[in-house]
């Protein structure tokens, strides 16, 4: 069909071509969309399993540093926000070292430099 076709076409029934072609192009869309993903996801390595997280690689546990020498059982391990006892600790005029944790020579931390 030419352009000048279309111009004679009633508004009713360009409205409903409008409609049907709509309804077809979301179809293809989504079939087209859903495609794509499954793609990815091979490429990725996680077909099957598209809303399975990857699991986080296993860390070592952390050994305390810091002991308060007030409540021994409390300790911490130099990572993440101060507890509390500790900042007690220091607004009290001790200074880190003060609250390091002695060692045997077996699980003292190999120093470098």
């Amino acid at each position: 069909m030419g352009k000048d076709d279309w111009t004679s076409v009633p508004t009713g029934d360009l409205w409903q071509l409008y409609d049907e072609v709509t309804t077809v192009l979301s179809r293809r869309m989504t079939a087209e969309k859903a495609k794509l993903e499954q793609r990815l996801r091979r490429i990725e390595g996680t077909a099957g399993t598209p809303t399975e997280e990857r699991a986080r690689r296993p860390y070592p546990p952390v050994l305390p540093k810091y002991r308060n020498p007030k409540k021994p059982s409390q300790t911490w391990s130099g990572r993440g926000k101060q507890p509390r006892w500790l900042k007690e600790q220091l607004r009290a005029g001790k200074k880190l070292p003060d609250l390091l944790i002695n060692r045997s020579s077996g699980q003292k931390r190999r120093q470098t430099g």
